[in-house]
């Protein structure tokens, strides 16, 4: 029964939300006829597809390259936001000294220190991985220090009663309570990342779709251009809903 009712609520979602796509499809393809909106500021949806089909094997291959940039950034930033906000919490020295500067460090411009990664670390991967960690990092700490700061305290006075030692109560209380909290903070993470990669490409590139929109611009493709915009869009939902299927996975969140 109840797998009906989950099965039912999952197709109702994907006829609205396959609805909502439709009628935003028409209203781009009508509005750009009946308005006669010229070619280079707004293309039609059509010639948009079409362009999508004749350039596929090129937005495939550069969509891998800043998946592949995405992703590793990604991870870096998922991996070391956790240690750190680990060191901060356990650590009071470091909450007093390292928690302050990474405040700070976020309130830099990520996009003006872009330059400066390509600078030190050049036109490849590595640079675009950097800054999608940079971009990714901070909503991963403020998550996971959230979720370790808001484990009932009734709960680990009661560890405390029963004797339980630091690690077990870390591992059996701490972390399981902050899993929803850590898990919210990488979903926050994954359009950061992808914005992150993204900017990396258009400071310095040489590929990517970052690289493919600026050629476009610059061409005055303004097909190739929304060609390449729906590309990151969908790139970006993918990769979200693969962290969105993982973070269901916390078994107290699944229905």
């Amino acid at each position: 029964m109840q797998a009906d009712i989950i099965k039912a609520g999952w197709l109702r979602a994907t006829i609205e939300r396959v609805i909502l796509f439709v009628a935003l499809a028409a209203i781009w393809e009508i509005s750009v006829v009946a308005f006669n909106v010229k070619p280079y500021l707004l293309p039609r949806l059509s010639t948009v597809v079409e362009s999508i089909w004749t350039f596929r094997t090129t937005l495939l291959i550069q969509s891998l390259v800043t998946a592949n940039e995405i992703i590793l950034g990604y991870i870096a930033a998922v991996i070391g936001g956790i240690i750190l906000s680990l060191i901060i919490y356990a650590w009071p020295l470091a909450r007093r000294t390292v928690y302050p500067l990474v405040v700070l460090f976020q309130g830099l411009p990520k996009i003006a220190l872009a330059p400066l990664m390509i600078i030190w670390m050049g036109y490849g991967t590595s640079s675009k991985v950097f800054i999608a960690f940079l971009f990714a990092f901070f909503p991963v700490v403020i998550s996971t220090l959230g979720g370790l700061s808001g484990t009932p305290q009734n709960l680990v006075e009661h560890f405390r009663s029963i004797r339980a030692g630091t690690w077990t109560t870390f591992w059996r209380l701490q972390l399981p309570a902050a899993l929803p909290s850590i898990m919210d903070g990488c979903k926050t993470a994954m359009p950061l990342a992808v914005i992150g990669a993204i900017v990396g490409e258009f400071v310095g590139s040489e590929r990517g779709l970052g690289y493919l929109i600026l050629d476009a611009t610059a061409q005055a493709k303004t097909d190739m251009l929304f060609a390449a915009l729906i590309a990151v869009s969908v790139l970006a939902g993918l990769l979200y809903w693969v962290v969105e299927i993982l973070a269901d996975r916390v078994w107290w969140r699944s229905l």
